[in-house]
This record gives structure tokens, C-alpha cells and sequence, in this order.
């Protein structure tokens, strides 16, 4: 199954968008931002006049209006161009952990802040991000306006997928299946996480841990949906088969395993911003309840 046009569902967030768009921001900051999400709350705060830099490759759909000339391109997520950052001449640099090897650098240019998501509550962390991102840029009360009207629509959502179908959640990278335990899906919609068999076992990778899933083992999880954050699509890599994954998880038993094939930029690249976290919910709602959309 795929889901409808991400444009489509972009017009959803016009009652935020619409609510800043008058704002009196400080015209003082130009800003250079690596984070997506972070680029996704200032366009929906009205603050895109504030935004001189992006990493234009890695734009998702809903952002493509930031590969206009206006905008300097900075580099990859994973590649900086420190001299295309120093020729913007930003005022703030936003990052994440992406681009932690090359803070010191970044530092140099100009002041940074680290707009990772952190800590072990992803709403408050979320919360916390889009105010201190206003606050920088004085807008305040659009900000809790915008957070007001997307915790309205959480709540309403959590309540109509209060019986939601079991929900297994993977990541897609080179073929490989891993067990993803998205936020997004688990905390903020309180969509029960489903237990792992003795069979599904997890591995260190540095300092991250995996947890690798054959079609055998989601037969044996048994879920009725897996949603599927293609990581392969998202950076330009093969995507996944949707089709051969649904036949290759009936092959191992689980042929009423529905799978659902998410956005792969919006869900691996822009997460954490008020136009992307409105967006996941949606795709996610019309993936468990599709008589309600």
C-alpha cells in the first residue's frame, strides 16, 4: 500500500502556516540550517526570509521551494561546504548529530545550536526545540499557537487509533530489515510497541544497537500492518520492493501482514518539525484507520 501524495497532506498544515504568516520575526538572523525538521518549523512559522542556507540535496517534496537560488546550498548532511556556509554569512547555525565531527569547524563560522532531538520524551524534546527556535526568533506566541493546534490534533488522533491493528515499524536499508521503534508511531500516538520473540535478537554497532528482521521473524511477531521507513530511498539508494516484501512475508506465513510504504525523506530526513510531525501522523493514521480518512 502506498500512501496519498505528501502535497496532498501538506495542505493539512495551512492552519498553522497561516496563523505565522504575519509574524514580526527579528530580521537580524540569517540562519543556515543542516536540520530539516528545524527548516520545516521556521518555513511553517513564516520565517523562510530568515533562511540563507540549506542542503539543498536532501530536500524532501514539501521543502522544495528552499532549491530556489534565493537559498545557498551548504553541502550534505554528512558533507558540509564550509566555504559555501562562510559565503552565506549566516548569524546561527542549526545542526544535528549529522554533522557532529564537524562542529569545531562549523563554530567557527558562526554560533551554533544543536537542535537534536534528546532525551528519552520525544514530544517535550519536539516542544522544546520549536520554542527555543521562536523564542530566538521572537515568535513566541505563534509558536504555542502552532504547538496548541498540533496537540489538539494528537490527542484526536491517539483516541481514534485507541484500537489500532498491531503495528510492527522497520527500517529498509540495502535489502536488510531492522526493527524501528519510531517515536512518532509509539510515543506520540501510544501505538503499543509488540514484543519481540526469542527468536529476534539485537547486535552493537558501535555505540547503536540493531535489531535485524528476517520475513521468518515478522511471521513470527505477527503483525497486522508494518510500516516501512525506507532509509535506501531516502539518501538515493535502491529502494525497496514493496511487492516482494508483501511476497516474501506471505511466503513465511504472514501473507495478512499489510505493508505500508511511508514517505522515506519525510520519515528519515525532516522528522521533528511542526509541518513533518503533522505529516507522519497523518500518513500513519491513513495507514491504521483508513475509514477515518
Amino acid at each position: 500500500m502506498k500512501l496519498p501524495n505528501i502535497t496532498t497532506a501538506v495542505a493539512t498544515t495551512a492552519a498553522i502556516t497561516l496563523l505565522c504568516s504575519a509574524v514580526s520575526a527579528n530580521a537580524d538572523q540569517r540562519i543556515a540550517t543542516f536540520d530539516l525538521g528545524s527548516l520545516d518549523t521556521l518555513d511553517a512559522l513564516g520565517l523562510s526570509e530568515q533562511v540563507v542556507g540549506v542542503p539543498k540535496a536532501s530536500l524532501p517534496n514539501y521543502l522544495e521551494q528552499y532549491a530556489e537560488e534565493t537559498y545557498t546550498d551548504i553541502g550534505g548532511l554528512r558533507s558540509p561546504d564550509m566555504d559555501a556556509i562562510s559565503e552565506s554569512e549566516p548569524s546561527l547555525i542549526l545542526y544535528t548529530g549529522r554533522q557532529g565531527d564537524w562542529e569545531t569547524e562549523l563554530g567557527e563560522i558562526a554560533p551554533l545550536l544543536n537542535t537534536s532531538l534528546q532525551g528519552d520524551d520525544y514530544l517535550a524534546a519536539f516542544d522544546a526545540n520549536v520554542r527555543e527556535l521562536a523564542s530566538r526568533l521572537g515568535t513566541d506566541s505563534d509558536a504555542e499557537e502552532a504547538l496548541e493546534i498540533l496537540h489538539a490534533e494528537i490527542e484526536s488522533q491517539r483516541e481514534a487509533l485507541s484500537n489500532a491493528p498491531r503495528t510492527l515499524v522497520v527500517t529498509h536499508n540495502g535489502g536488510n530489515l531492522m526493527l524501528n521503534q519510531h517515536p512518532v508511531v509509539h510515543e506520540v500516538l501510544e501505538i503499543d510497541a509488540l514484543e519481540m520473540p526469542d527468536s529476534v535478537t539485537s547486535e552493537k554497532r558501535g555505540e547503536r544497537t540493531f535489531t535485524p528482521l528476517s520475513a521468518d521473524a515478522i511471521s513470527e511477531i505477527n503483525p497486522d500492518v508494518v510500516l516501512v521507513v525506507d532509509r535506501s530511498a531516502a539518501i538515493g539508494d535502491e529502494p525497496a520492493d514493496a511487492d516482494a516484501l508483501t511476497q516474501a512475508l506471505s511466503d513465511a506465513g504472514a501473507e495478512k501482514a499489510q505493508v505500508v510504504m511511508l514517505t522515506p525523506a519525510l520519515w528519515y530526513l525532516s522528522g521533528g518539525g511542526l509541518q513533518s510531525l503533522r505529516l507522519q501522523i497523518e500518513e500513519v493514521s491513513s495507514a491504521l484507520n483508513p475509514s477515518a480518512n
